[in-house]
């Protein structure tokens, strides 16, 4: 019996030790200050929002000839001969792809049909190197029209847009070259549209360059370009 009594006030004990410990653990904590981790910094590029002019027709697209527009994504559209004096474009032959932040004046907005095409295609006519040319910003059927142009121009000059940008970033974007740092979308304003290898999708990725004819393979690591090099 007396055995039995030292062991029940042992475990007694050692209850009510872990007890007051745990006691003065949770009055500790909560004495303690508490310690608050910085948020991260906030991305500067999601709140650049450029403006749009939601165009409707042809009338309301005359808007693009009134100030200089510069090509948001650079490679991915193709434009092709246009006739001044016959108001035609020549499908037939393709005179290049727009380059990655070209500045260009829109001299008119004009429908045109392609071959192939169900409805006629909506085309921005410019001036490069003294010739006329134009590309599709969108389509026409049935007096309905569609435009994309919105997503394909910028009617602000993208350094003010980004001015947030540091000077040797945007010098390299200007010489349409890529640094170690850069992130996606400063990479594509310097080499145009880029594909990625495999599914992609994340901030840790490979992307493949056209880049005009001199193709650039950039490899990102949490979003930033780590590796730089020529592409196939």
């Amino acid at each position: 019996m007396g055995k039995k009594i030292q062991i029940a006030l042992g475990i007694a004990l050692a209850v009510v030790t872990v007890r007051t410990a745990y006691i003065l653990y949770e009055r500790h904590a909560e004495e303690a200050p508490q310690v608050h981790k910085p948020a991260p910094a906030l991305n500067a590029d999601y709140y650049v929002t450029p403006k749009k002019l939601y165009l409707y027709d042809l009338k309301s697209a005359q808007q693009l000839t009134q100030q200089p527009v510069w090509v948001k994504l650079g490679y991915a559209y193709t434009y092709y001969p246009y006739d001044m004096e016959r108001h035609s474009v020549n499908f037939a032959h393709e005179a290049g792809q727009l380059p990655p932040l070209e500045k260009l004046q829109i001299k008119d907005v004009i429908t045109a049909s392609a071959p192939g095409s169900p409805g006629r295609q909506i085309m921005a006519v410019f001036e490069k190197d003294g010739k006329a040319d134009a590309f599709s910003i969108g389509m026409e059927s049935d007096g309905n029209y569609h435009f994309y142009s919105d997503d394909m121009l910028f009617i602000q000059d993208p350094h003010e847009l980004y001015k947030h940008w540091s000077a040797e970033t945007w010098a390299a974007i200007d010489q349409h070259q890529v640094m170690p740092g850069m992130n996606e979308l400063q990479v594509s304003f310097a080499v145009g549209l880029g594909v990625a290898e495999g599914s992609g999708g994340s901030e840790d990725k490979t992307l493949d360059y056209a880049n005009g004819g001199k193709p650039l393979s950039v490899t990102f690591r949490n979003g930033k370009a780590v590796q730089v090099q020529k592409g196939s």
